[in-house]
């Protein structure tokens, strides 16, 4: 008898996703992950069931606190990361492009006041135009490929309001290193888009992950200009 070879959502998401990419569809993949998984977090690679270790992290040294303002979470997934800034006192909106993961984020968190929303990025409500206070981006923008890079910044850029910040937890690479495919992650060269939206970088921390080679990323802070 042969083993069952065990299951990699890692490899899974990558093949889902070069799968979508060939048929010029970018972003379906997440859709078809979450159905794929049928409820179980395992199978989707960044649900944890806990919010972002590095965004924890940086948000307790600078001892963010939410005290009623509004935050929007780009890509909430499952909404941990948005529980998490629900549990530190902001009015919290959430979305995700996927129907699965909000329908599954809205089981999870039922007891709070998060909304959650479908919505594309690149076709958000109106309203939502520099209404938000804090706006957490975490790995989405890595998670879209280079070609969307530039337009994805743009629309994240869109949502901060003239008093609020852009946190961005990014994996980095350097501006003439090659990616090697998903996750894209971001060079100062991608980061500065923010800076041609009209935002200026008023923080940017180091942090490493627990790999076998500790791969390098940044918690980024920017605030209109």
């Amino acid at each position: 008898m042969h083993k069952m070879e065990e299951f990699d959502p890692k490899e899974n998401a990558h093949k889902l996703a070069e799968s979508f990419l060939e048929k010029g569809d970018a972003v379906g993949w997440f859709e078809a992950l979450y159905s794929e998984a049928s409820g179980d977090h395992e199978h989707v690679p960044w649900a944890d069931l806990e919010p972002n270790r590095f965004l924890v992290e940086w948000a307790e040294g600078v001892g963010l606190n939410g005290n009623g303002r509004s935050a929007l979470v780009v890509g909430c997934g499952l909404g941990d990361d948005a529980k998490y800034l629900y549990d530190l006192g902001f009015i919290v909106t959430a979305f995700d492009i996927s129907k699965k993961a909000i329908e599954w984020a809205k089981k999870i968190h039922a007891k709070t006041d998060i909304e959650f929303a479908v919505v594309d990025l690149f076709d958000p409500p109106k309203e939502w135009d520099k209404a938000f206070q804090l706006v957490l981006e975490v790995y989405t923008i890595q998670a879209l490929p280079l070609g969307l890079r530039e337009k994805t910044i743009d629309a994240i850029s869109s949502f901060v309001a003239e008093n609020g910040e852009i946190v961005v937890v990014q994996r980095h690479r350097e501006n003439n290193e090659e990616p090697e495919g998903l996750p894209w992650a971001l060079s100062p060269k991608d980061l500065s888009r923010f800076e041609a939206n009209g935002l200026k970088q008023v923080s940017r921390d180091e942090y490493f992950g627990d790999e076998e080679e500790p791969v390098k990323r940044f918690v980024v802070k920017y605030k209109p200009s």
